[in-house]
């Protein structure tokens, strides 16, 4: 196996392993789009993955530090990962500008430094971190004429975000982390109590219909922003979309019980929504 194929295997079982939807999206791809945006993917996973799993925030502030010192070798033509290294294959076909792969990094370390957000703008940096960036850098794999595009991909990492901390609200408090902005919690009267001991209420309920409502938002202004000239192009993009949107969907139908349990697709109903989705997106 040459190296380059030895390094996008690594990327690939990272995506595969990890279980996430966006998998589904990528497996229609043409190889070298499909290559990059592993590599993209993978390396979120791994930023992603110490801050979750490092129980010491001090070190896991200092493998990020590693990271940026990575990312820097890697616009040096010197990468030593093999993520970064499947990242340099991808950056002689696409321009993936060096600030927002560390931009990446910013919004991981916020999760090392704050644990709450005051209101939804401060949340909102942290969403245009950790998602929108890699929206843009998708939204350059995957393709585009328009510049109005990548207007669109900025929207709609905010919106996968948002849907991400609606399903993840219990998890990420045993974690000790809440997402949902304190304004919202005393606006519906819902202390930070109730989510940590997974209390269900009235008030819990409309707090996260207040949520998705948000969210729904942001995806109607993504696809309204994207330009028919477009469309075909970013297919990857808008079966995310189609998948995260099903799941918010399910959520809600639910009552939005997300404090004691995880909600999810089957993988069989993902790839059936990704595959509808690319025919016709």
């Amino acid at each position: 196996m040459s190296q380059d194929a030895s390094q996008a295997d690594y990327c690939q079982q990272r995506a595969a392993a990890s279980g996430s939807s966006f998998y589904y999206s990528f497996l229609f791809l043409e190889p070298h789009r499909r290559q990059a945006i592993m590599a993209l993917y993978a390396f979120c996973r791994e930023v992603d993955d110490l801050v979750d799993e490092c129980s010491n925030p001090e070190l896991a502030a200092a493998k990020l530090a590693w990271w940026r010192t990575e990312v820097a070798a890697l616009y040096q033509g010197q990468p030593s990962h093999p993520v970064t290294q499947a990242l340099a294959v991808a950056l002689k076909r696409f321009a993936l500008p060096q600030e927002h792969l560390l931009e990446i990094i910013d919004g991981m370390e916020m999760d090392l430094e704050q644990a709450r957000y005051p209101d939804f703008k401060a949340l909102h940096l942290y969403c245009y971190r950790v998602a929108s960036v890699v929206g843009l850098l998708a939204a350059e794999i995957f393709g585009y004429r328009d510049r109005r595009t990548l207007k669109y991909a900025h929207d709609l990492g905010l919106a996968l975000q948002l849907t991400n901390i609606i399903r993840d609200v219990g998890e990420d408090a045993r974690r000790g982390r809440i997402y949902l902005p304190v304004e919202d919690l005393e606006r519906f009267n819902v202390p930070a109590a109730d989510l940590l001991q997974s209390r269900y209420s009235d008030n819990f309920k409309a707090l996260m219909e207040f949520q998705a409502r948000r969210a729904q938002e942001y995806y109607e202004r993504a696809l309204a922003q994207l330009p028919a000239v477009d469309r075909r192009a970013q297919r990857a993009g808008l079966i995310m979309a189609r998948i995260y949107r099903t799941l918010l969907e399910e959520i809600t139908r639910d009552g939005f019980m997300v404090l004691d349990r995880r909600t999810s697709l089957t993988p069989l109903r993902k790839l059936w929504l990704a595959t509808k989705t690319w025919i016709r997106p």
